[in-house]
């Protein structure tokens, strides 16, 4: 099968008032083609070897990017119509990932093509949606109509739920802190949520009016930066305080900030989903200066992001049925 392959170089050029010169920063944002037609791609995943895998969620596979040969392999899953979501690489490359249509989390071995599936424990969790690891290899996931956040332990299988204090709060992404906490997004109303590893306690930080957080990504610094898809903002919860801060999204009010991932050069990057074509922002928390670029492919709904170690993000398009590559070129 031949892939696709589409490159587009962004020149944008910031003048500098105080030495009056310029500066240009180059982006190159590469996109595949997703073999399984329709798949709608879901979200992307790191693995330890640098490869690129997602989830396609129609087509009821796994599949893996290798990023210096453009070459993609993909797994079909062994239950039907699973609707694989969010995914999640362990340290070993295994591929752990959420069966949002039947309430299971899976794990696929890539050198066998093995899935084991650990189901949900309650069937009122029928739609497991993000995961994530925690230092220690534990899994914590979203369920985001079942109104849950969760913890499987891989070792043992075991999975714990946890109900937040707020109903119908619609649990969607997550992300581990520094010391190991999970803080997730509450896409149903305008919080925050923080679970405690130990005692499963469920604190809730209230954000602005009319708030939506969907995705979250935390610094190094462990503030929280949560994309408000409501609103079209960008913002910062320190949960140290409780204090907000917001900025607005470069495609305004109903740019639908999404995806989003911290990398390690200090930057949050995030997609704007209702601009036609896509979004890819690009925000630096020192200056509170962004920086936007337009999907080759028109993106048509980037949901999440993966940073690399080298500081690329990886990202799906769920409607082009593409996946692709942010580079910075410095």
């Amino acid at each position: 099968m031949k892939y696709k392959r589409i490159s587009t170089i962004v020149i944008l050029l910031v003048i500098c008032f105080a030495s009056v010169a310029l500066s240009a920063v180059k982006v190159r944002i590469e996109e595949w083609d997703v073999p399984a037609p329709d798949s709608f791609p879901h979200d992307p995943a790191v693995a330890p070897d640098g490869s690129l895998w997602y989830t396609g969620m129609n087509s009821n596979t796994l599949g893996v990017l290798d990023p210096k040969t453009g070459k993609i392999r993909e797994y079909r899953l062994k239950t039907p119509d699973s609707g694989p979501h969010g995914l999640a690489a362990d340290a070993d490359g295994n591929i752990w990932f959420t069966a949002n249509r039947k309430g299971y989390i899976g794990k696929l071995d890539p050198k066998t093509g093995e899935v084991t599936e650990f189901p949900m424990p309650d069937p009122d969790a029928g739609d497991p949606h993000t995961p994530v690891f925690d230092q220690k290899g534990v899994i914590w996931f979203t369920v985001q109509a079942g109104n849950f956040v969760g913890r499987l332990d891989p070792r043992s299988g075991s999975i714990i739920l946890k109900r937040p204090p707020t109903p119908r709060a619609r649990p969607y992404g997550i992300a581990i802190d520094s010391k190991g906490v999970p803080f997730f997004c509450e896409f149903g109303t305008n919080k925050i949520g923080r679970i405690d590893p130990e005692t499963f306690g469920i604190t809730e930080y209230t954000l602005p009016k009319g708030a939506r957080p969907r995705r979250l990504a935390i610094g190094p610094d462990d503030m929280i930066y949560y994309t408000d898809y409501a609103r079209g903002y960008l913002g910062r919860l320190d949960p140290a305080t409780g204090k907000v801060n917001e900025w607005a999204s470069p495609g305004g009010r109903r740019s639908g900030p999404y995806g989003t991932a911290f990398t390690p050069d200090g930057a949050v990057w995030y997609s704007e989903t209702i601009p036609k074509p896509n979004t890819i922002v690009r925000f630096d928390p020192k200056t509170g200066k962004f920086e936007s670029w337009p999907v080759p492919s028109g993106g048509k709904v980037i949901r999440n992001m993966a940073a690399t170690p080298k500081g690329d993000v990886y990202f799906a398009s769920s409607g082009a049925n593409k996946i692709g590559i942010v580079k910075v070129e410095k």
